[in-house]
């Protein structure tokens, strides 16, 4: 996935802890922007919706309005996309020479 344009855009939004808190506030249900200004009270509006912009342009956050409001969800897909691609590749490598070791000892 990182050979695409927005697999850097993914890494790039996570890389952020604030951007990670943020996740994790919507990872349950979705909340509205000002639920998560509420939710941080030391950072400003304005930089609460940079930190969602940024998020939702790598397509980790759909943002719905509803009269007023604007809903954030959670889009989880990014993320698995870059643990098929990652993660499992590289844990599977680590598990085969751990499964190696194993039997050379035993």
């Amino acid at each position: 996935m990182s050979s695409e344009p927005n697999g850097d855009l993914v890494f790039k939004a996570l890389a952020h802890p604030f951007r990670r808190r943020l996740l994790d506030q919507i990872r349950d249900e979705p909340k509205t922007t000002g639920n998560l200004c509420e939710a941080h009270p030391g950072v400003d509006r304005c930089t609460v919706m940079q930190h969602l912009r940024i998020l939702e342009e790598a397509g980790l956050v759909i943002a719905k309005r509803e009269g007023r409001e604007r809903w954030n969800h959670l889009n989880a897909l990014p993320i698995k996309a870059i643990s098929d691609r990652w993660i499992s590749q590289y844990a599977n490598h680590a598990l085969s020479v751990l499964e190696m070791l194993s039997n050379d000892l035993a």
